[in-house]
């Protein structure tokens, strides 16, 4: 049972990602699900997500908090668990401080 949280998020991440696919519009971005983390009472999800170009991070954010109900809707049709965590969006700035480090060592190396 420990290992319940991990299951069903991975599980969720991978069905949201093509409900995001088939439903979604970003405009100039590339929006990534990074992980889920899923509490241990199943009762609530963070969903994390990476954006390309970066700046446009906060914009994508509103929109998926917008469409929450919406994607929380389809996302239980996918998916028949109970109780389904409610899912919030958060934004993952890793892929972007890892740029920033590699670029700092490459201009350090010179």
């Amino acid at each position: 049972m420990k290992h319940r949280p991990q299951r069903v998020g991975s599980l969720i991440q991978e069905k949201l990602a093509e409900i995001m696919v088939r439903e979604m519009e970003f405009s100039g971005a590339l929006v990534t699900i990074t992980g889920v983390n899923v509490a241990k009472d199943l009762e609530n999800a963070a969903v994390s997500f990476s954006v390309f170009p970066s700046d446009k991070s906060e914009k994508v954010l509103g929109i998926l908090n917008k469409f929450q109900g919406r994607l929380q809707y389809l996302l239980m049709q996918k998916i028949s668990i109970k109780p389904m965590p409610r899912i919030y969006f958060r934004i993952d700035y890793g892929p972007e401080n890892a740029v920033s480090v590699e670029k700092a060592l490459l201009e350090h190396s010179d």
